[in-house]
């Protein structure tokens, strides 16, 4: 079997694919299957609803995690649900999210982490570290409510996300020597550690300069710089190896007084790998190059070159590498093609084109409207926004607002 994309037709400012046809081995067209990226995306997300949404309460299940809801599984169904105009599923999402995971004094932030208690009971798991925040979680989520304000038009979800993005900034993000960085929790900012938890895949800059429109009164320009330089220095940094592979780290300790860098303490699995988490730093930072051309985004995108000689020499990406690129797990993963993609369509369109018809789109079954083979919650996002990515549909809503709408 073979893809072939069929073209593009200019539909205003938008580019439209045509649709994809899907050849047998001896390369012509037999009866054959024509489908959009569209199609992709609408059904596989019909079928993540079914599969991954709990009926009723529409609660996002990691059902490879004995059905914990995490904030970041609920900021990324309300992402694709805001992204695709499902506002009924948007607002169950949300609805829920409100009610079960958002703090109820203090700030507007949320709990991490929900599930099955001890007792048998549903609930945030407070016995291990469950309502702390992640940062990620908590910006996306704000991020996709002024999506659905610029989308539908709704002030309450204006004044729910100034409350949270105002929190955001009281809360997770930590000022060392006049600088201000974004931190992993809630808890980073009043820890008597001399150390602050970092996680890169978290930090979001397009997000952040959509922020400053709705808060007025922090300096979100100063996290997107932050954000860039910090990213700069821990991607040359060997941290705990000999040398560094120039990719950005799962994790990274910051020294809250003089802003060094290093690894994290302790053999936990917060570690300096690319993997799991900072595969999302090549997607986010594409965003940022997508909706606001920023020049440190494609910098930044252009030092993970490491990543085109792995896919040059190999015709794969391993599932994760060690900081100074040693092989971790050699097993592939859906989840870092749809992420790192970020990197190769800037960087390398050819191997952008070979990853997203190779790596994503052969996961698909046009006969069935879904994937091959069921994903894992993780890849079944990752790989869904990967290819969101590449076809240019995942456009910042508030874009065409009037200057001044998001600060009402």
């Amino acid at each position: 079997m073979g893809t072939k994309l069929l073209g593009y037709v200019l539909v205003g400012a938008a580019v439209v694919v045509l649709g994809i046809v899907i050849y047998n081995n001896s390369g012509k067209s037999n009866v054959p299957l024509v489908f959009t990226p569209e199609q992709i995306l609408n059904s596989t997300w019909l079928n993540y609803k079914a599969q991954y949404l709990e009926p009723n309460t529409l609660r996002t299940l990691d059902k490879q995690r004995n059905n914990i809801t995490t904030s970041e599984g609920e900021s990324y169904t309300m992402l694709r649900a805001v992204t695709l105009g499902d506002k009924q599923t948007f607002d169950a999402s949300w609805t829920w999210t409100k009610n079960n995971l958002q703090h109820k004094t203090g700030d507007k932030l949320f709990a991490w982490l929900f599930g099955q208690q001890p007792s048998g009971s549903y609930g945030v798991l407070t016995g291990q570290g469950g309502n702390t925040t992640a940062s990620d979680a908590d910006t996306d989520i704000a991020l996709s409510l002024v999506f659905a304000y610029a989308r539908w038009q709704q002030q309450s979800y204006l004044g729910d996300a100034r409350d949270i993005i105002t929190d955001i900034w009281n809360h997770d993000v930590v000022t060392i020597g006049g600088v201000p960085y974004m931190s992993a929790d809630n808890l980073e900012k009043s820890s008597n550690n001399p150390n602050v938890a970092i996680n890169v895949s978290y930090f979001s800059p397009a997000a952040y300069k959509i922020f400053a429109q709705v808060d007025l009164a922090h300096p979100w320009g100063q996290l997107v710089d932050s954000s860039y330089a910090t990213l700069g220095r821990v991607d040359a940094a060997p941290l705990d190896k000999a040398k560094s592979a120039g990719l950005p780290p799962d994790w990274v300790a910051m020294d809250r007084t003089t802003g060094a860098l290093s690894a994290p303490a302790g053999n936990g699995t917060n570690t300096t790998g690319f993997g799991f988490d900072a595969l999302r730093v090549p997607w986010r930072l594409a965003l940022d190059a997508a909706w606001y051309k920023d020049p440190h985004a494609y910098a930044t995108l252009k030092s993970f070159s490491f990543l085109d000689e792995q896919w040059k020499a190999n015709g794969k990406l391993a599932g994760k590498y060690g900081h100074d690129g040693s092989v971790v797990t050699e097993e592939e993963s859906p989840s870092m093609y749809g992420g790192t993609i970020g990197y190769f369509i800037n960087e390398d369109s050819k191997a952008a084109a070979d990853i997203y018809q190779n790596k994503l789109v052969s996961l698909y079954d046009p006969g069935k409207n879904s994937w091959k083979d069921a994903l894992s919650y993780y890849d079944d996002n990752w790989a869904w926004f990967g290819i969101a990515l590449y076809n240019d549909l995942l456009p910042n809503l508030t874009a065409g607002l009037p200057p001044g709408a998001l600060n009402k």
